[in-house]
């Protein structure tokens, strides 16, 4: 088009970047299509072809500018929905599966890092949350008198907890409305189905993940699907213990202190938007308590056993939150951990959560403060993770 050829000959005369987005085919796609972005180019040359048409045809070079993230599109592999199979290899690859089958959708692993290109080790995938022996897991609490699915708030006992509304919205699957200190989603005891919107964090993963070795930060995840805000990507899954008896904390990076009662209470923890929720009347005077205690009772380990979110690394500036969540019994000091979507998320672009460590709060064996330096790369970067 004439209007088109004039301004890429005016952003290379003017010396202006243009943003480049490539389209790449995916029959998994409503659109059969999935859109990169490739990051600012500049117009560097044009000339003018005869065409197969016998038209004339404007032709560009453009040239990548310096500074920007490594780019992506030559990596993007997309697999068939139906048998999971891959439509052509990865480059990198080092695991077809890391989930060995557990999961509904596979997650490959690659490395083009790494000289030989090694798997992660020395840890065992899990789908789902394992207990330490010398934990009691409450049993299961009332559920909702409703029918199939839970769709009037003033009459499900599950919406009363949530602050008498329900937390997500059908769209899409399912997706979280807000930020809250704790969802509370029907559970074993409750009349309806398991299509019910309000048990969206339990359903199979809908994503397709892969985990992927990067320069500076080791291990990462990326999806190969584009990820709506509000939407679960995963649970954070590993061994269920009491942090007062871990055994060496400071040489694991996969613990996960569970903090629902600090968000609530507003005793430090995690950064997280608050919501009208219930709490059952055990836990509602646990405001005193909580304070002399310098960690949670609770934690959830993910060095030796866990499932793909211990690969999510940290960022100052992340597309997920945490989120806390009950489903079968109703004491938040053993809440579910599940990983959302924060905001539009691209396909390949990196995921991440803030771990929320504050500054000088990790101390080594030797009682001396750790700092370890942050490479999230984010605009508002701290500098350091702890």
């Amino acid at each position: 088009m004439s209007r088109g050829n004039l301004a890429l000959k005016n952003n290379m005369e003017q010396s202006l970047p243009v943003r480049v987005v490539r389209g790449h085919k995916c029959l998994a796609s409503y659109s059969n299509k999935v859109y990169t972005y490739d990051g600012l180019y500049k117009v560097v040359q044009y000339w003018a072809e005869k065409g197969a048409a016998g038209f004339t045809v404007f032709k560009y070079r453009l040239k990548r500018l310096p500074g920007q993230p490594q780019l992506v599109t030559n990596q993007v592999h997309f697999i068939r929905r139906k048998g999971h199979k891959a439509q052509s290899v990865l480059p990198g690859l080092v695991c077809e599966d890391i989930s060995h089958g557990q999961e509904n959708i596979p997650i490959p692993v690659t490395n083009v890092i790494d000289d030989p290109p090694l798997a992660p080790e020395g840890f065992t995938y899990i789908k789902s949350i394992q207990v330490a022996s010398n934990i009691k897991i409450p049993p299961n609490g009332p559920g909702c008198n409703c029918e199939e699915g839970c769709t009037n708030p003033k009459t499900c006992s599950c919406a009363e907890r949530n602050g008498s509304d329900f937390p997500y919205v059908s769209r899409n699957g399912g997706r979280l409305i807000q930020a809250m200190g704790v969802v509370f989603e029907c559970g074993p005891n409750c009349g309806c189905g398991p299509k019910c919107v309000n048990r969206t964090s339990t359903r199979e993963m809908k994503q397709r993940l892969e985990v992927y070795r990067t320069l500076e930060k080791g291990w990462a995840v990326r999806s190969w699907d584009y990820i709506l805000p509000g939407s679960p990507v995963c649970e954070y899954v590993g061994v269920l213990k009491r942090s007062d008896e871990l055994d060496n904390v400071s040489g694991n990076d996969y613990i996960f202190e569970i903090d629902c009662l600090e968000t609530i209470d507003g005793i430090g923890g995690r950064e997280r938007r608050m919501h009208n929720v219930s709490l059952p009347r055990s836990h509602a005077n646990r405001k005193d308590a909580k304070k002399s205690e310098s960690v949670p009772e609770f934690c959830i380990d993910a060095g030796s056993s866990g499932n793909v979110a211990r690969f999510i690394n940290h960022s100052c500036e992340p597309n997920l939150f945490v989120q806390c969540i009950l489903n079968s019994h109703h004491d938040p000091r053993l809440a579910r951990v599940v990983l959302f979507a924060a905001d539009n998320i691209a396909p390949l672009q990196e995921l991440t959560y803030d771990y929320g460590y504050a500054l000088d709060s990790v101390v080594g064996p030797d009682g001396k403060t750790k700092k370890l330096p942050c490479h999230c790369g984010a605009a508002c970067c701290r500098k350091r993770l702890y």
